[in-house]
């Protein structure tokens, strides 16, 4: 038996209008959970073929774009290239400057293109870093079952039940494991102490703490406290269909966060210069002069 985690909050991702055409429901980044160090954003989206997230740059974060169905494509100006599948993940370091493009696929029946996209704080010594770009199979996702069977894990990141992740694709260490529930099913997840955490509902019902005291629905964030070992979360007996949902656990980074749209630094005047270098094409963004990417094309037609 492990310690539980208390649980802060619970509380609906409410859908909103996001990039060009592009529907999503935000949790991280609201007024609900603000600078959750080192977390700053989870976005759920949807987004059609017509729709996307054209040409636009990032300075001083990390984003995991976790894909759940259709396809979504990724171009920066340092020529980094990749397309992504259901259960794919693309990590992208903004670092000192990227400028780039995600674009959706489409698909055979129209149906949308649905994923999460999480934005992780870099530290402050890694802000300006040289941009990289990873991506990570879904086949390459080793995975973990118990409570006879009934529990089905993918260990994107971290560690589950004696089966470790492939390797870190992350500067600021995060756990990200993918979670499948049958009814009548039960775990307790180990996390690193100290470490923020929260679950993300994608599917059915899951009731979370060691007493099954908060029980929610799909497209809630469950927010944990820092205390305690880990989660515990469980299904009923008579549920009517499997739980799915994402725990998310990072390191807090102990700096401040001063963000403007794309732009994640540590003081007003690193903003600033960001947005100055971003215009001036300076600093990191030499490359975003004349570039235009070849998938952003499909949007504006040039």
């Amino acid at each position: 038996m492990i310690v539980a985690r208390t649980i802060v909050k619970a509380f609906k991702a409410i859908e909103k209008a996001e990039g060009a055409g592009a529907k999503v429901r935000r949790s991280v980044g609201t007024s609900q959970l603000k600078n959750f160090s080192p977390f700053l954003m989870l976005d759920h989206f949807s987004v059609g073929s017509e729709a996307g997230f054209p040409d636009h740059p990032h300075r001083g974060q990390e984003t995991i774009t976790y894909l759940l169905h259709g396809s979504i494509d990724h171009e920066d100006f340092a020529g980094h290239k990749g397309t992504i599948h259901p259960g794919d993940l693309q990590f992208m370091t903004a670092g000192r400057g990227i400028m780039h493009a995600e674009m959706p696929g489409k698909s055979s029946d129209g149906s949308p293109n649905v994923g999460l996209q999480l934005w992780v704080d870099l530290p402050k010594d890694l802000k300006f870093c040289e941009p990289r770009y990873r991506d990570l199979a879904a086949k390459e996702i080793p995975t973990v079952t118990v409570d006879n069977d009934k529990v089905f894990i993918k260990i994107i990141s971290g560690t589950s039940h004696g089966v470790d992740s492939v390797r870190d694709l992350a500067y600021t260490p995060v756990w990200i494991l993918d979670i499948t529930m049958k009814p009548g099913a039960r775990l307790e997840q180990p996390l690193p102490k100290g470490w923020n955490a929260f679950a993300y509902t994608l599917k059915g019902k899951t009731a979370f703490g060691a007493d099954g005291e908060k029980r929610v629905g799909e497209f809630y964030n469950v927010v944990f406290e820092k205390e305690g070992d880990g989660v515990i979360a469980a299904t009923d007996d008579n549920a009517e269909e499997d739980a799915h949902f994402i725990i998310i656990a990072g390191q807090p980074l102990d700096q401040p966060v001063i963000q403007y749209g794309p732009f994640v630094l540590n003081t007003e005047e690193q903003v600033y210069q960001a947005m100055l270098d971003y215009q001036t094409h300076s600093n990191g963004f030499e490359r975003a002069k004349h570039w235009q990417s070849e998938i952003g094309k499909r949007m504006t037609g040039r």
